[in-house]
């Protein structure tokens, strides 16, 4: 079996997302090891629950530092002392800057509750609610500079229903998101997925040919 890929999550609050990718990373075969755990708020849930459930977890509490780059140095040793190989983004609420990016160029992926480069930003199902749209869905893509920007490893969608709001959306996008997340991860880290330009090639047909209508046809 090959070597799994020593794989950190980051994470600003309940983590979870970070959950489902754990869930997936105790199944015999699967790529990649989560071998960090970190949060850059103290009082996150997620934290606490990584701890619970045994995983090296470290806290770097960004009001410490002076700067985004000091806290990016900071954050960058905790991940060279675990040696870490990929980092997975799971609801890490700060922005990177393009030095940081750039050292993890197509080794850092992230979730967003959109089908980008639709509805970036926050507030996704706000948004997409008020353009009237019936499709809406997830992305997990690698991370760019730019704000949720980056090739597209992965996408689900899912119709949206009259009467739905913000929440309900939501509820409905996360439980996909636990599920494809997982999945994108797993492309990456056997490298099934890898960047070509700025396009994600993944190296064997695994997609479904059934399309999704809403409302149904």
């Amino acid at each position: 079996m090959s070597k799994k890929q020593r794989t950190a999550i980051l994470i600003s609050g309940r983590g979870s997302n970070m959950r489902s990718l754990v869930e997936a990373a105790r199944v015999p075969g699967y790529p990649a090891e989560i071998a960090l755990v970190v949060s850059n708020r103290p009082h996150a849930a997620g934290i606490a629950w990584a701890v619970e459930q045994g995983l090296p977890a470290v806290i770097i509490d960004h009001k410490e530092y002076a700067s985004r780059a000091d806290f990016e140095r900071a954050l960058q040793s905790a991940l060279d002392s675990h040696q870490i190989e990929l980092v997975a983004l799971a609801g890490f609420m700060r922005l990177m800057t393009p030095e940081f990016v750039g050292c993890w160029h197509d080794r850092m992926i992230n979730i967003h509750p959109s089908l980008l480069p639709s509805f970036k930003g926050l507030h996704t199902h706000e948004q997409a609610i008020a353009a009237g749209v019936k499709i809406a869905g997830c992305t997990v893509h690698f991370v760019r500079a730019e704000m949720d920007a980056g090739p597209i490893i992965a996408q689900a969608a899912i119709p949206v229903l009259e009467g739905d709001t913000a929440e309900t959306l939501a509820a409905r996008i996360l439980e996909v998101e636990h599920r494809v997340y997982p999945a994108a991860l797993r492309l990456v880290a056997a490298g099934q997925a890898r960047c070509e330009g700025e396009k994600v090639v993944i190296s064997s047909e695994i997609n479904e040919t059934n399309p999704l209508y809403s409302p149904a046809v």
